[in-house]
């Protein structure tokens, strides 16, 4: 595959000013920092003493975060609980640049908060505090209304499901029909196996793990990845499918062309660093893949913008999976800037 690092650098520029809708499950994600250098007595399990705390957007937050960093203008729509959590959702938000009011309260539901224990670098465990079940009517039919309203405004909309009761079936039929009547690209991340609900959309982006729910067969060989790819295209109806495969980089497949392509993962090393930091490495070669936390994220944040700049798949490919190299070096749910993708795109063969 032959890369134009020029072209792709004057790509990845027009990214900038962008106007991308972000629907889902917006959550939180907090972490909590310490060492660790000594067994409980009470059971085999490390004693983390600690050392501090910080908080980002997680789930749809870190496609919406992603997406703003990029230089993106955003536009989030969810729903989070009436507590302290949902409010400190809205505060990020607005702290990113977004506004919030697209992202309602709703006192009968809890804010989803994943809370990471880390320790020198190593994530100890992680607690989840969530309830999945689907969202009322009322508040189905206020969020899709919202939606609707906007979209005349946006160049793209991302689908961002991660099972936590926001994008029910109905919710997700009725966006993408309205997308598609109104020809708004919609992109979507799938959490689970729904049969139908993602019928329309123009872009699927799932991992081996996610695609695996959709077509049985194992996606270790490149011919069974090429067999899932297009039964994918097959089963959502949509006319592109991008799986990505981690240390393997990403297949991109689309319903005009007989033969998919394969974007190998970036060469540049990535070293440590602290949740929205940055951490490419250039003194070396090789890759190193630190936290794939996000990766996915930013993958479909890259995509989204690019296909409103309609930029060409195979090159939006490539600039989504320089992205993906740099969030991979990053501890914890991390986001990509536009410096950090100029310079991963300069660095590749």
């Amino acid at each position: 595959m032959t890369i134009d690092n020029r072209k792709l650098t004057r790509f990845a520029k027009d990214l900038r000013g962008r106007r991308i809708g972000v629907a889902g499950d917006f959550m939180l994600d907090r972490y909590v920092w310490g060492s660790a250098t000594r067994l409980s007595p009470e059971a085999p399990v490390p004693v983390v003493d600690f050392a501090n705390e910080s908080q980002v957007l997680g789930g749809a937050g870190n496609v919406a975060t992603n997406l703003a960093a990029l230089g993106a203008t955003v536009f989030p729509f969810g729903v989070v609980g009436e507590d302290e959590e949902g409010r400190a959702v809205h505060s990020l938000l607005k702290a990113a640049g977004m506004a919030a009011k697209g992202v309602a309260a709703d006192a009968s539901r809890v804010t989803t908060v994943k809370t990471r224990i880390v320790a020198r670098h190593q994530q100890i465990v992680r607690v989840d505090r969530e309830r999945r079940e689907p969202l009322s009517r009322e508040i189905e039919d206020r969020l899709v209304r919202a939606i609707k309203a906007a979209l005349p405004q946006l160049d793209a909309l991302v689908l961002s499901d991660y099972a936590k009761g926001v994008v029910t079936d109905t919710l997700a039929d009725r966006v993408l029909s309205e997308c598609h009547r109104r020809g708004v690209p919609a992109l979507v991340k799938p959490k689970e196996s729904r049969l139908f609900a993602y019928r329309g959309a123009s872009l699927i982006v799932c991992n081996a793990k996610e695609a695996r729910y959709f077509v049985p067969p194992s996606l270790e060989e490149d011919d069974s990845v090429e067999r899932a790819g297009r039964a994918l295209l097959a089963h959502f109806g949509c006319s592109t499918v991008v799986i990505t495969r981690g240390a393997e980089g990403l297949n991109v497949f689309e319903e005009a062309s007989q033969k998919s392509f394969h974007v190998p993962a970036t060469s540049s090393e990535v070293s440590y660093a602290r949740v929205g930091q940055a951490g490419i490495d250039r003194s070396a070669h090789g890759r190193q893949v630190f936290d794939v936390t996000g990766a996915g994220d930013t993958v479909l944040s890259v995509l989204a913008l690019a296909v409103a700049g309609r930029v060409p798949m195979q090159d939006a490919a490539i600039l989504a999976n320089a992205g993906a190299g740099v969030v991979v070096g990053k501890l914890g749910t991390s986001t990509v800037t536009l410096e950090e993708l100029f310079a991963a795109v300069r660095d590749l063969d």
